[in-house]
């Protein structure tokens, strides 16, 4: 196998297993929101598909998937295989992709502590790394600090829905325009939904005040059901759960027909 073609699998493999990890968020999603089930985030679709026949064996693909998705952020954020530029702009874009980056490789260890039985271990030392953190801090700045961080899932979340309404995501896909039809809509709403619950997170940071610490910020699983407590909170979170399953089907379309371009990378 070419180094190209090496990257080109990590690409795609990484793109399939985001859009694998978010299908089960969006079931359990659309499963709460009819009253059969509770929300999970993404550890905790990890955890579910951990119970299933064979879960092992399904979570070591996860790894590698994630892993493969770390491996090709950092591609595109160093490489810049898609020619963001070294502008302000392109730098902020790239270290979004850094920070994808960054998240992907935490779920992928989580995962693997899970399927290694280490979960228990890692979950203890967190939390001493987290009140190490909290103390180095300083707790008489928390609300600040809730703030600052705050403004991360609100530019994620700001940065989503703009794409979607842009759709400039088109100029990365290599498919014909009748596929370019079906996955244009199905993109948007998923980039859109998920933006939605990124702000939703930003929301609850910037009013939950002392509440939360700024080394455990509510996350995903918080967003949903804070959505869900909400009038018309079931159908809120009905409408999440398909646009986030609308999101997953983007991640997998990603995984068929997004164009890799290793030209600048090799060169």
């Amino acid at each position: 196998m070419t180094v190209n073609r090496g990257v080109i699998w990590l690409a795609r493999s990484g793109y399939a297993a985001r859009g694998a990890v978010y299908a089960i968020v969006a079931l359990f999603a659309v499963l709460a929101a009819l009253g059969a089930g509770q929300t999970v985030d993404t550890k905790g679709a990890i955890q579910r598909l951990l119970a299933q026949p064979f879960g092992a064996a399904l979570l070591w693909l996860v790894v590698i998937g994630l892993m493969a998705h770390v491996a090709w952020r950092l591609t595109q954020a160093i490489g810049d295989t898609d020619r963001h530029g070294s502008d302000a702009k392109g730098l902020l874009i790239r270290a979004g992709l850094l920070g994808s980056a960054t998240v992907n490789l935490l779920l992928a260890l989580f995962t693997l502590s899970l399927v290694s039985g280490l979960d228990s271990v890692g979950a203890s030392g967190g939390s001493g790394s987290s009140d190490s953190l909290q103390r180095l801090l300083g707790l008489q700045h928390s609300n600040l600090l809730i703030w600052i961080v705050a403004l991360v899932p609100l530019g994620v979340g700001v940065a989503h829905l703009v794409k979607a309404w842009r759709a400039h995501f088109e100029r990365y896909f290599q498919c014909d325009a009748q596929t370019m039809r079906m996955v244009r809509p199905v993109s948007r709403t998923g980039l859109a939904a998920r933006g939605c619950a990124f702000l939703i997170i930003a929301g609850l940071l910037f009013m939950g005040g002392g509440r939360y610490e700024p080394t455990d910020p509510p996350g995903l699983k918080e967003a949903l059901e804070a959505l869900q407590s909400l009038p018309a909170g079931g159908w809120l979170l009905l409408a999440i759960g398909v646009g986030l399953f609308a999101f997953a089907l983007y991640s997998f379309a990603e995984a068929l027909w997004r164009r890799i371009d290793l030209s600048e990378v090799v060169d």
